[in-house]
């Protein structure tokens, strides 16, 4: 019987058994795409990444992507963690990782930076492979439902429930406080209902819901809810977080910005993580927009197949 071999990594955090956790398989050659779906669905964690050697040999990797239920064409912390990882190994496929790497991924070109100090990969940080995407607007009752919170625990001064993407689209919606937040519960057949009305063809609808706090300005609190996708809350959406800064920067008056935005995620699951998005905006147009954490290494193995 053959093996291939696993790793497992908390990301966007500095402590074990936080963050949001991943398996990277670091050489996923051999392994058929209905091979990796169970393979995926097997751990049923948020996603689990297949790495094969790139199509152009100017880039690092080929990435494939799995949540337990399908593959996406791009997402936040199955980077951010697959880059620590291949960034510890000796060699990529023969050749020297280095301190930047280039993934291949269906939506796109991944441009990463390993972080780390003394020569130890502590962590990466990702530019995302497409330009901010808005639309369409949600409406509120659709959200509210989702979330099983009331219409009037959503705020729209800044901006109306809309979906965004710079990579895979997420319904994002601001809260408006920490402890309604908190309050949000999935609801399974309201997420059934919304796929329906605000249909996606790459991925199922999900809901990225955020709160601002008094206390620390720079840094907002959220939670993300994919039940249709196995993922009933998510710790840690680099994907969604990256996004949301791009269009929360893209609605502010001035026409040049360099922004950091901290988003803090997990709280309520008990695996707080920290994310930390870059926008540039220039000329009024949001130019890139970065993603980056820390990682901890956290299991290894191999998979009979």
């Amino acid at each position: 019987m053959s093996t291939v071999s696993f790793i497992t990594v908390d990301v966007f955090t500095a402590e074990r058994f936080a963050g949001n956790q991943l398996a990277v398989i670091p050489d996923a050659r051999g392994l058929s795409e209905a091979r990796m779906q169970a393979i995926a669905t097997e751990f049923g964690y948020s996603e689990v990444t297949f790495v094969l050697p790139p199509e152009n040999p100017e880039n690092t990797a080929r990435v494939r992507i799995f949540t337990p239920t399908t593959e996406v064409p791009f997402a936040g912390h199955p980077n951010v963690g697959t880059a620590f990882v291949l960034g510890r190994q000796q060699e990529i496929f023969g050749r020297n990782p280095g301190g930047a790497l280039r993934f291949e991924e269906k939506a796109g070109l991944v441009e990463v930076t390993l972080l780390g100090s003394d020569g130890i990969v502590t962590g990466a940080r990702i530019v995302a492979p497409q330009a901010l995407q808005i639309g369409p607007a949600i409406d509120a009752a659709t959200i509210a439902a989702c979330a099983s919170l009331r219409q009037d625990d959503l705020i729209d001064r800044n901006h109306p429930p809309v979906r965004i993407s710079v990579g895979l689209p997420f319904s994002v919606a601001e809260v408006r406080d920490v402890e309604a937040l908190s309050r949000a519960r999935p609801n399974v057949s309201a997420f059934e209902e919304a796929n329906i009305r605000y249909p996606l063809a790459e991925d199922s609808f999900s809901l990225f819901l955020y709160a601002r706090t008094r206390e620390r300005p720079g840094q907002v609190r959220a939670r993300m809810f994919a039940p249709l996708d196995n993922v009933i809350e998510d710790p840690a959406t680099g994907s969604a977080s990256a996004a949301l800064g791009a269009y929360l920067v893209s609605l502010l008056p001035a026409a040049d910005a360099e922004v950091e935005l901290v988003i803090e995620q997990g709280v309520e699951m008990g695996r707080r993580s920290l994310i930390t998005v870059g926008v540039d905006k220039r000329n009024g147009t949001v130019r890139k927009v970065s993603v980056s954490g820390d990682c901890v290494s956290a299991m290894r193995g191999e998979i009979e197949i």
